[in-house]
């Protein structure tokens, strides 16, 4: 069986992170997965440390633990280049980035928390856009 590609949001790393209780926290401890494989691009991955790293948003951990989750995710994730643009699609070029990288890697679901920062994704490209849960629903990890 082919494995769905997707592109991860940031705000699902941060969600999964926070709490050991949801549908993010639940994706994460399935990777690496057979049911889906994780598409990252270098600009991503910035946009992952950048993120995870703020002040005050994961207390808990500390920087050299975040390194060690980013680097986790890089391992498990296969890497593609962006040779086309598609900006402006989007009103923040970081979704247009995640978009790009959909794109360019086939995926078939983008899993965000912002999911209306997303309109008109599928229309245009085929791509679903779905948060955690109604991902781990849609490949049957959740009824």
């Amino acid at each position: 069986m082919k494995r769905i590609s997707i592109v991860i949001d940031t705000n699902i790393f941060i969600s999964a992170l926070r709490s050991n209780l949801g549908a993010s926290f639940k994706m994460v401890s399935m990777m690496p997965s057979e049911i889906f494989e994780i598409s990252v691009s270098v600009p991503l991955v910035i946009e992952y440390e950048d993120v995870l790293k703020r002040p005050k948003l994961l207390p808990h951990l500390s920087v050299k633990d975040i390194d060690s989750f980013i680097d986790y995710i890089v391992s498990v994730s296969e890497h593609r280049d962006i040779h086309y643009l598609w900006r402006p699609f989007l009103k923040d070029p970081n979704d247009d980035m995640l978009v790009e990288l959909a794109v360019a890697s086939e995926a078939q679901v983008i899993v965000t928390y912002n999911k209306k920062d997303f309109k008109g994704v599928e229309d245009t490209f085929g791509i679903k856009v779905l948060d955690a849960k109604e991902f781990l629903m849609m490949v049957g990890v959740l009824k």
